[in-house]
């Protein structure tokens, strides 16, 4: 090719990338259950397609981590890695919690969705 080709993204690129996805998405998601707690009227089915959307995202930014880990052979920052299983096990403790609070449905995930965008900021302020 030329030499105006656009470079490909790299996995690592891809990783950042998806970084601001689960941030944004989780931090969305998590401010419409809180807000949904309180009117009635955003209380919709598009908003736990949503959050499964967010949380689903976090799986897959933990896939392109361990990947860029495997396949760049780079060694992550301290932590960084805790955090992204920290997300992951936060997933599953929101979930298993889902009956136990049907009551304050809307507050457990409004509150879980806002705490993994923070493990998300703070896995991510570990590369600068």
């Amino acid at each position: 090719m030329g030499g105006g080709s656009v470079p490909l993204l790299t996995l690592q690129d891809a990783h950042v990338w998806w970084a601001w996805v689960v941030v944004v998405s989780n931090g969305v998601v998590g401010l419409w259950a809180l807000g949904a707690d309180r009117v009635p009227r955003l209380r919709r089915r598009s908003l736990w397609v949503c959050t499964a959307a967010a949380q689903v995202s976090i799986f897959v930014e933990v896939a392109l981590g361990v990947t860029v880990q495997k396949v760049d052979e780079i060694e992550p920052p301290q932590l960084h890695d805790f955090y992204g299983f920290i997300a992951l096990i936060t997933v599953a403790i929101v979930y298993a919690y889902r009956l136990q609070l049907r009551d304050r449905l809307y507050l457990l995930y409004g509150f879980g969705g806002l705490f993994l965008m923070g493990l998300g900021i703070r896995a991510m302020v570990l590369h600068t």
